[in-house]
């Protein structure tokens, strides 16, 4: 048995996370690595999984310099807490792993400087990972989908994507689903705690009336700036909240955001012939989300996976899950490349430990 230790500090948005997970496999891999084989933990387990949110006033979105602050001030104390939570020292842990990107480019650096410091100080390998591919591989380690379409939706990410085509079907053209529950939000001046998509569910299990929203779907690709400027043009004009409520134009909302992502990620999985559909990223966590996927799950004799909030919102463990995997399989970077990017897709990472 040969076990491995990695630590993951993810900052690409407004949330700084620090986790750290231990796998367990049958042979020691860093001395099997190499392009032919494979390698699967046999065991998985979450050590320490620690988070602290900045949240900006009602009505307004948080700025990258405001942000990477906010990651500078709480950093060392949630680094703390991750390795007490852990119950591990130091000198076990075996990885260093960051996010490379997507993100917000002033939070993403900040964070990678403390990674790149921690990597040098302990004497450990630094490992940048791709923040989409650590959401997907934290919802399969916590599910247990073998081999799903996964629907990725967060604030600044919306994809279907299908590892068995290695291809992304469908995504935005333009912003992303948790980007438009965000901006909408800030429209009614609800509060960004503890997130603004959270309390648009909430209003929008109150709403009754459906108001007839556009509806967006071009092939495989979604649209939503200009249903936000729709229902913004409705928040204007009406004369009073007897016009229409905010919990109707939450419910409404939702409900054709919503059946646009099923329409695509329905249409991915007749693609491939999946009856695996993960949901994955902080949006992913809406309950009536997940509803209106098992209903069109259980119309194709299909199943769904999802998390809560430990694992959907951006969070350490996930980078520390994905940089494992990469380790594991011999990959690895000097510290003179261990750069970030805010535009880093999907498809542009190597995922060498999936069959």
């Amino acid at each position: 048995m040969f076990k491995l230790i990695a630590i993951g500090f993810e900052g690409s948005a407004n949330k700084l996370g620090i986790g750290i997970v231990e796998h367990t496999y049958e042979v020691d891999v860093l001395k099997n690595s190499d392009d032919t084989k494979i390698f699967e933990p046999i065991d998985i387990k979450v050590l320490s999984n620690v988070r602290d949110t900045y949240n900006p006033p009602p009505g307004q979105g948080f700025l990258p310099k405001d942000t990477a602050k906010h990651h500078r001030d709480c950093v060392i104390k949630v680094l703390k807490k991750a390795i007490s939570d852990a119950n591990v020292s130091v000198t076990e842990i075996d990885a260093v792993c960051y996010t490379k990107g997507p993100g917000m480019g002033a939070p993403l650096q900040s964070v990678a400087v403390v990674a790149r410091t921690v990597a040098q100080l302990w004497k450990k390998p630094l490992i940048p990972v791709n923040h989409c591919v650590a959401h997907i591989e934290m919802g399969r380690a916590i599910t247990g989908a073998i081999d799903p379409v996964v629907l990725y939706v967060s604030g600044g990410n919306t994809q279907v994507i299908a590892y068995s085509e290695k291809r992304i079907f469908g995504e935005t053209l333009d912003i992303a689903i948790g980007n438009c529950l965000d901006r909408f939000a800030r429209i009614l001046m609800l509060s960004n705690d503890p997130s603004p998509g959270y309390n648009i569910e909430q209003m929008a299990k109150k709403g009754r009336n459906y108001i007839e929203l556009p509806y967006s779907v071009k092939g495989m690709d979604v649209s939503f700036s200009g249903i936000l400027s729709f229902i913004e043009q409705i928040v204007k004009k009406s004369k009073s909240l007897d016009d229409y409520s905010p919990e109707d134009l939450c419910f409404s909302l939702q409900e054709t955001l919503f059946a646009m992502l099923v329409e695509i990620t329905e249409r991915a999985m007749a693609h491939v012939g999946s009856r695996e559909v993960l949901i994955v990223g902080g949006v992913g966590c809406n309950e009536r989300l997940q509803e209106m996927m098992e209903i069109m799950a259980k119309e194709r004799n299909a199943k769904v996976f999802a998390t809560d909030e430990r694992f959907c919102i951006d969070n350490g463990i996930m980078i520390a899950q994905a940089g494992a995997l990469a380790y594991a399989h011999g990959y690895q970077v000097p510290i003179s490349e261990s750069w970030v990017t805010q535009r880093y897709r999907t498809d542009q990472m190597l995922v060498k430990w999936r069959h």
